[in-house]
């Protein structure tokens, strides 16, 4: 039976769920023949992609090297700009036969080419604005290549009404303005054609996944994916980035959000939360209009999918299985020259000149919103009333004009909204107007842009307040306009020094670029009101400052500005791309790529046996927690197939076999006290026995541990201020704990106790190490690497150099060793020409040159070598280098390779 499971993006994909019904095979089939054949930039390549989630290693493999490491023959870069709807504007003719096309001038997309290379080609992805039938898709599928580098997808009418009014706008776009759907009839603030309710609908969700996959063919279609870079854009298409990963690992991807990004509280709520944050991380660069939003991005990664961020240079950015997915935060800006063309348009004289004899005498505030139920109109009318009726002087001067753009779908909630406009409208007039005079211009009709800027010019100041908006341009177009064209001074002109006043809400994208502008919070109806007399009682040199200060920012971050920055920055990210090697792994929305290093391999078992098998001295050095039991495992003690494993490998006389752990001796005494000869190098190798008859040794010499009588009273705060966090106090080190704390909280925790010890223990011999979930303070010169460093010259010290090394561990502490084993040949510490097989648990970057998947390919292959291993040969090999490490002072020396190093 076919899995139903909404987790597995590739069943979705296909269709594979009743509640989508038939596919419409006649449009489908056209959308993925067409442009194969005339495209020349189109890239074939041996073979198909595995649909199948049962497919095995062998053809995921393939699948996963596809246009990876051949360079491309083909000439200079390209970007490939994928959204929603194309730039295009699409007509039937009068006559009814065929079609007529033109660029949509106010479209994002369309201007955005302005701060792209003049070298590199852009070719849009999109749908259009227009029902064409399926026999006409493909003459208007060429026309659009041909005439606008426009590559159109048609999605299934009912495909594209679940996708668009049912997820996107019914749950998406409400959800991410901070919209939680309480009950089943919850507001739909668009539309409410689409089937469904405000709740999380499946079936929804299920045709947002296969329109994302339409939009990955046409993609596919016209691809060269090692010249192109692939720019999505905004929330129609998170799913987007994981099919284009899957099939292209090394594919140039970013992605730039226009809706604000809610804080994770909102953001959990939503079921297949953790399903669009994999995908978006399958992009190499992720753009945001504010840092508000990155931050929530950012913490949602944290807490959802236990992965933080770093900042570097300048540069944030979220380490993702070897790959570092850049964080981008730049608000886009305004075309200048479209803004100067309209300022110069004939038209707009005498509309100008129109509107200055009707508010002659007035001081006009404006408003300029869509009609929706976001944009906190009725709000702004309530402060407005009140800025009247608290400063009467207003009362006859002051003129607010609203600019209200038709609404672009139905609601109850919607309609709820324009009946309290229309009421606080006659509210306003019929309270304070007088003859000649309305307070309120209330404009609910389309306004051409002439007319628009006709307003902007003659406004004192724009009012904006949204109760939660994406980015908002208003304000910068109003900017512009009041700074009028340069060299046009018409006898309409406003005349003298140039001014502008801006109130604007603080939940609004633009609100921090603009530090001159009064922000105010729209809820609060008696500071708005405040705040609107603010900017207009302001002297007029004060006003000309900020409108100084706000030109010099709009007109130097225009789009062309914001596009050219995350062009660079998309390059930047993707500089290393076909450098490394990659390997695609996961299924549905968990398929990820990892970047490794070229030489970074899987451990083959066959050739570790025949390497041990040939060697007469052998050193094996295991972790413990994650290497020889499971992270996740409830009972931590081991096995009693690892036990018996360990006792077959000591008891052959050429091997050295040692456990390093981080545990503390006690416990692992305890566990291993059935294994005799087996050494035990316990709290990271601060302690250490080279069998169970021996003594407990310690590496470095004696210590003064009047540090923990420091360092407990400043744990003992945070873990107290911190529910579900706790100290371990070992003999050598004190850990603090917050894997059971609150994700955020608790790592917010851990960077404020880090520095706060290492003030206080700066004058101590100890390193203050962060880890996962873990804040360490231990003594200097101990770690796995030096331990690891101290028995390898102990093998030596004895006469025999180890000629086979194995070294295996899973987490940061373990790239200690790691590091010093690769040093090791170059000391002359084992004998020449050693296989050094050092090793890592899971697929991930590492210092490690192999990797074994999980802790059971790691007893699979230790069974391997004790199947080989002679027990014959048996002899008190670890009881000759105990008398030989006494002798050696290797750590006393060095400090840790890792961590941060405190005192001396």
């Amino acid at each position: 039976m076919m899995s139903r499971s909404y987790t597995n993006l590739l069943d979705l994909a296909e269709g594979n769920f009743a509640a989508l019904g038939p596919v419409g095979g006649g449009g489908r089939r056209r959308q993925g023949s067409f442009g194969l054949k005339r495209m020349s930039r189109v890239m074939t390549v041996p073979g198909t992609l595995s649909e199948l989630d049962g497919e095995d290693e062998s053809e995921r493999a393939a699948t996963n090297s596809v246009a990876s490491d051949v360079p491309s023959s083909v000439g200079s870069d390209r970007m490939i700009v994928v959204s929603n709807q194309l730039p295009v504007v699409a007509r039937r003719r009068p006559d009814g036969r065929g079609w007529s096309f033109s660029w949509d001038d106010d479209s994002l997309l369309l201007q955005l080419r302005d701060g792209i290379p003049d070298e590199m080609e852009v070719l849009f992805v999109g749908s259009l604005r227009a029902d064409v039938p399926v026999a006409e898709q493909d003459e208007v599928s060429q026309a659009l290549l041909d005439r606008f580098r426009c590559a159109p997808v048609f999605l299934p009418d009912h495909i594209n009404d679940r996708f668009y009014h049912g997820f996107c706008k019914r749950q998406l776009w409400p959800l991410f303005h901070y919209m939680l759907p309480f009950s089943s009839s919850a507001s739909d603030a668009t539309t409410s054609s689409s089937p469904g309710t405000g709740r999380f609908d499946r079936s929804a969700w299920e045709a947002y996944v296969l329109a994302n996959k339409f939009f990955f063919e046409k993609v596919v279609e016209v691809i060269n994916p090692e010249d192109d870079y692939v720019w999505v854009h905004d929330y129609h298409l998170m799913a987007l980035p994981t099919f284009l990963r899957r099939r292209f690992n090394r594919l140039r991807i970013g992605f730039f959000l226009h809706s604000p990004f809610p804080s994770s509280e909102i953001y959990r709520t939503l079921p297949v939360r953790e399903e669009i944050l994999k995908a978006l991380l399958n992009c190499d660069l992720i753009g945001f209009h504010t840092f508000d939003y990155a931050r929530h991005f950012l913490s949602c990664c944290s807490r959802m999918l236990g992965i933080e961020y770093q900042s570097k240079r300048g540069y944030i950015g979220l380490d993702y299985f070897g790959r570092t997915v850049g964080i981008k935060i730049m608000p886009v800006g305004v075309h200048m020259g479209q803004l100067q063309s309209g300022l110069r348009l004939p038209d707009r004289e005498w509309r100008l000149a129109e509107l200055q004899q009707q508010f002659e005498g007035k001081t006009v505030l404006l408003g300029v919103d869509d009609m929706d139920i976001f944009k906190g109109i009725n709000l702004k009318l309530l402060a407005f009333e009140n800025m009247l009726r608290t400063h009467p002087k207003w009362q006859g001067r002051a003129v607010l004009v609203q600019i209200a753009n038709p609404a672009r779908g139905k609601g109850k909630d919607l309609e709820a909204i324009q009946a309290e406009i229309q009421e606080s409208c006659r509210r306003i007039n019929g309270d304070f107007g007088q003859s000649g005079y309305s307070p309120v211009v209330f404009i609910d009709r389309e306004v051409s842009t002439v007319e628009k800027i006709a307003y902007y010019t003659i406004a004192e100041c724009v009012v904006v307040t949204a109760v939660r908006d994406g980015m908002n341009l208003t304000p910068y177009e109003y900017i512009v306009c009041r700074q009028g064209a340069p060299g046009s001074e018409s006898m309409s002109e406003v005349s003298g020094p140039k001014k502008s006043m801006l109130v604007v809400s603080e939940f609004i994208g633009c609100s921090p670029s603009l530090s001159g502008a009064i922000r105010v919070n729209p809820w609060n109806i008696e500071a708005t009101a405040e705040g609107m007399n603010e900017a207009i009682s302001m002297p007029e040199q004060e006003k000309q400052l900020r409108h100084e200060k706000h030109y010099r920012y709009v007109s130097s971050h225009d789009v062309a500005y914001w596009s050219k920055s995350f062009v660079q920055d998309l390059e930047r990210a993707c500089k290393d791309h076909f450098r490394r090697t990659c390997w695609g792994i996961g299924l549905g929305f968990g398929f990820r790529v990892v970047a490794l290093d070229p030489y970074f391999t899987k451990l083959n078992i066959d050739s570790i046996v025949n390497a041990y098998e040939i060697s007469e001295s052998r050193a094996i050095l295991l972790d413990y927690d994650g290497t020889l039991v499971p992270q996740t495992s409830i009972n931590k003690a081991p096995s009693a197939e690892v036990l018996s494993i360990i006792n077959t490998l000591c008891s052959d006389r050429r091997n050295t076999v040692f456990l390093v752990s981080g545990r503390d001796k006690d416990t692992l005494g305890k566990w291993f006290a059935s294994c005799p000869k087996l050494g035990i190098a316990a709290e990271h190798g601060y302690f250490l026995r080279w069998s169970r008859e021996e003594e407990w040794q310690t590496c470095t010499q004696a210590l003064d541990f009047g540090w923990m009588e420091m360092a407990k009273p400043v744990m003992n705060l945070y873990t107290e201020a911190t529910d579900g966090s706790s100290i371990e106090t070992k003999e050598s080190a004190l850990v603090w704990h917050h894997q059971d704390a609150d994700p955020g909280f608790g790592s917010s925790q851990a960077k404020e106790m880090l520095d706060h010890l290492e003030s206080v223990l700066a004058n101590e011999p100890v390193s203050v190490k962060s880890g996962q979930f873990i804040v360490e303070v231990k003594p200097q010169g101990v770690s796995k690497g030096l331990v690891a460093e101290r028995i390898l010259a102990s093998i030596k010290e004895r006469g025999k150099q180890a000629n086979f090394v194995l070294c295996i561990g899973d987490d940061r502490s373990d790239e200690d060793m790691f590091e010093n084993i690769a040093d090791i040949m170059k000391r002359n510490i084992v004998a020449p020409r050693t296989p050094l097989f050092a090793c890592t648990v899971g697929q991930k970057p590492s210092k490690a040159k192999f990797y074994l998947d999980d802790t059971f390919e790691v007893v699979t292959m230790l069974s391997a070598l004790a199947d080989v291993t002679d027990p014959e040969l048996e002899t008190d090999s670890a009881y000759e280098l105990s008398a030989s490490i006494s002798s050696l002072d290797i750590g006393d020396e060095q400090s840790e390779s890792t961590g941060r190093t405190i005192g001396g």
